[in-house]
């Protein structure tokens, strides 16, 4: 089994993942690790920061008188959920 693996390993070859340049604010590419890793600073900062909506959307609320059963379970619903 270990020399299945390590022909199939010889054979795939190195493994590269594709290396796209992060792009700045003005679409030019940033590739400097340190740029791409301030550009996506930025990115996260513009994105998760951002003022809340001013329309907000009409939520109706959760009905809060639900029926809820606080009586343990019976031996066909134990059951039942093992299957």
């Amino acid at each position: 089994m270990k020399q299945l693996y390590d022909t199939r390993k010889k054979l795939a070859g190195k493994y590269s993942k594709l290396k796209k340049p992060t792009r700045d604010e003005e679409g030019k590419p940033v590739t400097e690790i340190h740029g791409q890793k301030k550009r996506w600073v930025e990115y996260f900062e513009e994105l998760l920061n951002r003022p809340a909506p001013f329309n907000p959307p009409d939520i109706e609320a959760a009905p809060t008188n639900l029926p809820i059963d606080f009586a343990p379970p019976t031996i066909e619903e134990i059951e039942m959920a093992i299957r």
